[in-house]
């Protein structure tokens, strides 16, 4: 099975597996999905965010996806719990196409790791 072939199944998987769990069935974007890892490494999830707050959440998610590829660091957690990331490699120039393909497959791979898919 080529790489792009299980790619596109595992996320298939996620995205349904995410889907009945979040949304009532209704398929879940790709930012949507990055929110909901930003809830998940933030560690509280019973509660209403702001809209600065929602972004900040989804900075919170890209930051822990790209940490293993090498573009960030964590750093520290605030007083308030938040987790902070430094740039240790900008992202290179990449198409609509590609930045999607590297935010799947880092997804992909952040749910291998806690086996909700395999």
């Amino acid at each position: 099975m080529s790489r792009d072939t299980q790619l596109k199944e595992r996320w298939e998987k996620l995205v349904d597996i995410l889907s009945n769990q979040f949304s009532q069935g209704e398929d879940l974007d790709l930012d949507a999905i990055i929110y909901l890892i930003g809830v998940q490494e933030l560690g509280k999830v019973h509660r209403e965010y702001k809209k600065d707050e929602k972004l900040n959440l989804m900075h919170i998610a890209i930051c822990r996806l790209l940490e293993p590829y090498g573009f960030y660091e964590f750093e520290f957690f605030d007083e308030d719990g938040w987790p902070h990331y430094k740039v240790k490699e900008e992202l290179p120039p990449l198409k609509a196409g590609e930045q999607s393909v590297l935010m799947k497959e880092a997804i992909v791979n952040y749910f291998l790791e806690r086996e909700l898919i395999d």
